[in-house]
């Protein structure tokens, strides 16, 4: 801690002193001053330090924004596949709900007597027999299509 301090007071200051010196008051406060105080409690801090290479500290920021960037890419990976795998599950719902609809036509094919569709104003129009049958073979190519068993 005390080194962190004297180290702020330095660097934030401006001053490029070589000595340090560290004393403590009567009231129990630690200053830090670059010129000897004559203090009893005085005593000189030493100091040494390389001064910073920019061509490592660019490369360590390219690294870590390299490093930022393959993981926002992951997360967009991920986040994709995701959103693919929600779309499958959706669409093999869509496909068992669409086979069961089939089916159940089907079924209600099979069981009446007498099938009908509505025109364009509403009305019934029966089916005939060749009719009845083309609906059925429709509904089970649908079955076949759409239902994995």
């Amino acid at each position: 801690m005390t080194g962190i301090a004297a180290l702020a007071i330095t660097v934030s200051a401006g001053v490029s002193a070589d000595e340090i010196y560290k004393w403590t008051d009567e009231e129990g406060n630690i200053h830090y001053e670059d010129r000897p105080s004559g203090a009893a409690t005085e005593e000189r801090l030493q100091f040494s330090y390389n001064r910073t290479n920019s061509a490592s500290v660019q490369k360590r920021v390219e690294g870590q924004r390299d490093m930022t960037a393959a993981r926002q890419k992951a997360r967009e990976e991920a986040d994709e596949k995701e959103q693919s795998r929600a779309e499958e599950i959706a669409a093999a719902e869509q496909k068992l709900a669409d086979c069961e609809r089939y089916r159940s036509q089907l079924k209600t094919m099979l069981e009446s007597r007498r099938l009908y569709r509505e025109d364009g104003a509403g009305e019934r129009v029966y089916l005939d027999e060749d009719e009845k049958n083309k609906a059925r073979q429709q509904a089970e190519d649908l079955i076949k299509d759409n239902c994995s068993s």
